[in-house]
This record gives structure tokens, C-alpha cells and sequence, in this order.
């Protein structure tokens, strides 16, 4: 570790910030937050300003350590926690295959067809929603009915090979749910059931990435 992220990590500590407050409250990457806690990146431009912020300090104190003066100093406000609860408290809306093949920004704020509300996951990010698996193709790992966490604001480019993901493709009604690879420069949809009828399909235009798959949710 670094001494930057020695501070992050004490200031943090002090606080009781979590990283996925700092991931949701300020629209940070969780990967990018744990870089600068483990000290392997330094927080800079707009992300330094949110993370001075969010630790209620300085950007000058984050990277150098000189003590803020007293007139800048903000005070550490306990009511962060009201915060902490309002992530809690909040839910994820389980839609259609349909909806989430003709997804939108829109979609995220249309509740009237919302099947169901599940626990609150700070991975799928603001917009995020919901899924319940149909059919085999990507069992033993996901069974019918398991319910998927989505974040849609990934883009494809963005994604290694192996992750799994949402898409829809060659305008099809409803979205469909596989694992992505990519090999010499193209990418393909895998099923993770090996005795799937059609084990992989290679993208083309027609496809668009839905969202990245972020987590599942067991109904017993």
C-alpha cells in the first residue's frame, strides 16, 4: 500500500464509509475504489473531487497529507448514516424479458410493470434491475427461477471474455442470458449448460448489450 491509500483506507475507517457507498453515492467504478485502497491506482480529475468529497477533506490532504486549514476543514457529520440506511432500504425492480429486451433509461423509471422489488444490490448501480432465469442453458450455476442482478451501464467493449451478460440480439422480443467470450477479435455467447441445444452464437449487428450480469438471488 501506498501512503495515499493508507489515508483512504484510515479516513475511511474513521468514517465508516463502506466501498459500496462510495461505489453507489458517487457513481464510482468498484474496481476503481479498489485500486486506490489497495494502493495499485491514485484517484485524480473528477474522481479525486468526488473522493475529497466523500471523506469530507481535501484534495491536497489525499495526495500529499498536509493538514487542511482550519477554515477549509469540514467537520465529519455522523448523519453519513441516514445515507447508509437509505441504500439499505432500497430495492431492485424484477422486469420482463421482454422490457429488458427493449431496454432503455426510460424502462428504469417505469414502474408499471414491475413483477417484483428484490434486497438492494449496489453492483447493478442506479439503474439497475432484475431478471428470473427461464429454461436450462445456463445451468448447473443459474436454475430456473434463480433471480439475476443487471447493470446496464456497461459498454460492450468494455467487457472481458467470461462474463456473463444480457443481450439482445436479432431483434428478438425478449432479451437472452449467456456468457460472453472473445476470441481473435470476435465475440460469441456461450451457454454454460454443455448439453445446451445451441452451445454458442456468434454476435453480429443485430446484438446489443443489454448489461453485465452482477449477481443472482436464490428464491426458495
Amino acid at each position: 500500500m501506498s501512503a495515499i491509500s493508507d489515508r483512504i483506507a484510515s479516513r475511511m475507517r474513521e468514517m465508516g464509509l463502506k466501498q459500496a457507498y462510495l461505489v453507489e453515492r458517487y457513481e464510482l467504478s468498484k474496481g476503481t475504489v479498489s485500486k486506490w485502497i489497495s494502493g495499485t491506482n491514485v484517484p485524480n480529475g473528477k474522481n479525486l473531487t468526488k473522493l475529497a468529497e466523500a471523506l469530507e477533506t481535501t484534495e491536497n490532504w489525499i495526495i500529499t497529507g498536509e493538514p487542511t486549514s482550519q477554515e477549509n476543514k469540514i467537520s465529519f457529520i455522523p448523519p453519513k448514516e441516514t445515507e447508509l440506511l437509505e441504500l439499505t432500504s432500497r430495492t431492485i425492480p424484477v422486469i420482463s424479458w421482454v422490457q429488458a429486451g427493449n431496454w432503455t433509461p426510460v424502462v428504469a423509471t417505469d414502474m408499471n410493470n414491475v413483477i417484483e422489488h428484490l434486497p438492494y444490490d449496489p453492483r447493478a448501480g442506479k439503474d439497475g434491475f432484475a431478471l428470473i432465469v427461464k429454461g436450462a442453458s445456463m445451468e448447473p450455476e443459474f436454475r430456473k427461477n434463480d433471480r439475476i442482478y443487471v447493470n446496464p451501464n456497461y459498454q460492450i467493449d468494455d467487457l472481458p471474455s467470461g462474463t456473463l451478460v444480457v443481450m439482445s440480439c436479432n431483434c428478438d422480443e425478449e432479451a437472452t442470458f449467456k456468457e460472453l467470450i472473445v476470441e481473435d477479435g470476435k465475440r460469441y455467447l456461450r451457454a454454460l449448460n454443455p448439453n445446451w441445444v445451441e452451445p454458442i452464437m456468434q454476435l453480429d449487428d443485430t446484438c446489443r448489450l443489454v448489461g453485465k450480469v452482477v449477481g443472482k438471488y436464490v428464491m426458495y
